[in-house]
């Protein structure tokens, strides 16, 4: 068979389905990713068939700008005019055109690729979608109703006053239930599976190692707080390895204590095996990373899914939040040196590793998918 997968936005939107794109490779069907212009170099070196869903931008020097207040209402405003409405009406006309060239027997779209979901719906392709916000609090229907209804009214498609596109014929999700706000549960039938194989619990290193990091999308507006954070890490008693994104320059944050290493990304699976505490913004990835470890978490949300997987580390004793703008170097320490040395922090972390370990593999996808690719896209076919 014939799969296509497709994400908007960074690679936080790729990982969650890459597992599942390489099962389907494996086991013989026929892959393509399709993602932004800027994105193939990446796909094609996770070792995909890559299909440009625009033209790349022209490469614009970084610069560090200052960390903006955490504002809800941006984030609202982001999701329901930037993926809903722009990228929606954007990526609605380029997946099409793929659809009609590459001729794919199913769709497998990350879920806030709307334009996808639509392009696969207009020409009666089923549609899989696979969750990449670990929360779910992010994503609200009543948020992006209105420029989803203009949408599917341009394309022609019938009113979806349930939004029941939002899920398509099948839903995938990498995360485990426990992650997923209360307000927020998994959508009925959703088939969990695990991203890797699975990870044994293990006790702490000695010295303890440490991983901070803050992404490759907020890492470069985040004003001093690498400079807080490694001020505060750099006092404890651990190998600490901090990961600052391809964009920015390692040397332009000083000489570091021996014992901490600044380089501009070195892969978390790499890494993880050799941590017992995960600093970072609360993204989806990075949350899920940690839980996969068993490791306990300190996080500084700062905007997109990280709140709500901050309050959702809070909630299930898995780790601590900072404030971004306020945390001092000593609180940042103080706090480290908490999840560091009390046990209930790695044990509750401990708990969601079992549940993750408990899920099938990515492969177990394949059965569902190949099901879903020969089912009529009208009638919704969930897992059972």
């Amino acid at each position: 068979m014939r799969f296509l997968f497709t994400f908007v936005g960074g690679r936080g939107h790729f990982d969650p389905m890459a597992p599942v794109a390489r099962a389907a490779a494996a086991r013989g069907h026929t892959v393509a990713v399709a993602g932004a212009g800027s994105h193939v170099p990446a796909i094609e070196r996770a070792g995909f068939t890559a299909l440009a869903t625009s033209v790349p931008h022209a490469q614009v020097a970084p610069k560090r700008e200052p960390l903006p207040p955490v504002d809800p209402a941006r984030d609202d405003w982001e999701i329901r005019e930037l993926f809903a409405r722009r990228a929606g009406r954007e990526r609605a006309a380029a997946v099409l055109e793929i659809i009609r060239d590459w001729r794919p027997d199913v769709v497998i779209r990350d879920e806030v690729d709307f334009g996808a979901a639509i392009a696969a719906e207009r020409l009666g392709v089923p549609c899989v979608t696979v969750l990449v916000l670990a929360a779910g609090t992010l994503l609200r229907k009543d948020l992006v109703a209105e420029p989803l209804h203009e949408l599917r009214a341009g394309h022609g498609l019938p009113a979806d006053p349930e939004l029941t596109m939002l899920e398509g014929q099948l839903v995938l999700s990498p995360f485990p239930s426990a992650v997923r706000d209360p307000a927020s549960p998994l959508p009925p039938g959703a088939f969990s599976f695990r991203q890797g194989d699975p990870v044994r619990p293990r006790p702490p290193h000695e010295p303890p190692g440490v991983y901070f990091t803050l992404g490759t999308d907020f890492n470069t507006a985040s004003g001093d707080l690498f400079e807080r954070t490694l001020a505060g890490l750099a006092r404890l008693t651990a190998n600490v390895t901090t990961t600052v994104g391809t964009q920015l320059d390692p040397a332009v944050f000083g000489p570091q204590p021996a014992h901490v290493r600044v380089e501009r990304f070195v892969p978390q699976a790499e890494l993880l095996p050799s941590i017992d505490l995960v600093v970072s913004h609360g993204g989806s990835g990075s949350v899920l990373g940690a839980l996969a470890h068993g490791l306990p978490s300190l996080v500084f949300a700062m905007g997109a899914d990280q709140p709500g997987n901050a309050r959702q580390t809070m909630r299930l004793g898995t780790g601590v939040a900072l404030d971004p703008e306020t945390a001092t170097p000593d609180e940042i320490h103080e706090t480290a040196v908490r999840l560091l040395t009390e046990p209930r922090w790695r044990e509750a972390a401990q708990r969601v590793q079992e549940e993750i370990n408990g899920q099938p593999g990515a492969e177990e996808t394949l059965p569902l998918l190949e099901i879903t690719a020969t089912s009529a896209p009208g009638s919704p076919r969930r897992a059972p």
